[in-house]
């Protein structure tokens, strides 16, 4: 029983061989069939037939094809060329952005860049910190707040900011600027923060009446790089840090609206008995100015007593 589907399939194989011959091949004899009767059947591996028969290898010959570019470079010199019909362009109208007026982007910068697209435009706020900037770019007009930390601005011209109407906040902290054109900062009727720490300034503009803010710590201001009564008009002025310069007195009078005096690590030696208070009014009461500093100076505050009965706190420094 076991041999039985081996025969079968046997059958099947010679039925086909049989069938499928070309007409001329001669038909197998009586003797073949005899001889499949004679194999040993348990040992036939259908998975091998190949082995126990002799078959004609088939040789298929491959020939290399030649190029489609070679090809058609032959039917090109036998055929005429036929022209192709180059493909049309549609006409795209040209865009110009004007710069000269503020737009989308601003106006354009020394470094031939429209300001918004080499600083950080955000509503009314324009930011170009660090990045090398060696003058103060054009700005929108509607600017308000402008931010230019950490550059390599020397000058401030009265172009940089003119017709600047909104601006409140300029901060050039950590240039190298060392000088300020004297009425480049006069116009700005609406600004109330000033920030030029840690640069080379020796002396401060006109200031805009308006202003709230001033920070000109780290640089190099004299006492006579103040004007006389420099401060006296600012009647908003709450907060003045001139800390870290070189300055020898302390710069009056000082606006009734102030309430942060920093001075520390200048020159100051002396002190005028109304630079803080009227000696001739013992009532008269400065409440707002609360914090001053004058350590690192070398001033000794103990030797003027009667310039501080108007505070509401003594200064900082040296009282011995």
């Amino acid at each position: 029983m076991k041999l039985l589907p081996a025969y079968v399939l046997l059958a099947f194989f010679l039925m086909g061989s049989y069938w499928c011959a070309p007409p001329n091949q001669a038909k197998p004899s009586i003797d073949d069939l005899e001889s499949y009767e004679e194999m040993d059947w348990d040992k036939f591996d259908l998975n091998n037939y190949g082995d126990y028969g002799d078959y004609e290898e088939i040789k298929i010959e491959i020939s290399t094809v030649a190029p489609r570019n070679n090809v058609q470079q032959k039917k090109n010199k036998t055929s005429t060329p036929v022209a192709t019909p180059s493909p049309v362009k549609e006409e795209v109208p040209s865009v110009t952005l004007d710069f000269k007026d503020p737009g989308l982007f601003g106006p354009q910068t020394s470094q031939n860049l429209p300001t918004c697209l080499l600083c950080v435009c955000i509503g009314s706020s324009v930011y170009c910190d660090d990045l090398d900037l060696d003058q103060v770019p054009p700005l929108p007009k509607s600017t308000a707040y402008f931010y230019a930390r950490f550059n390599k601005i020397e000058k401030i011209r009265t172009a940089d900011f003119q017709n600047l109407n909104k601006l409140k906040t300029i901060d050039l902290t950590g240039n190298q600027i060392s000088d300020i054109e004297v009425e480049a900062l006069q116009s700005l009727s609406d600004l109330q923060e000033l920030r030029l720490s840690e640069n080379k300034l020796w002396a401060l503009p006109e200031l805009p009446v308006n202003i709230r803010y001033i920070d000109a710590r780290q640089n190099q201001l004299v006492s006579t790089g103040i004007r006389p009564e420099a401060f006296k008009d600012l009647s908003h002025l709450q907060f003045l840090y001139l800390s870290n310069n070189k300055l020898d007195f302390i710069p009056i009078p000082l606006p009734e609206a102030l309430r942060v005096l920093h001075l520390q690590h200048n020159n100051i030696q002396t002190l005028h008995v109304d630079t803080f208070c009227k000696h001739s009014d013992m009532t008269y009461v400065r409440r707002a100015l609360e914090d001053i500093r004058l350590d690192g100076n070398p001033i000794n505050l103990g030797h003027f007593p009667h310039a501080y009965f108007c505070l509401p706190r003594l200064p900082t420094g040296n009282m011995q």
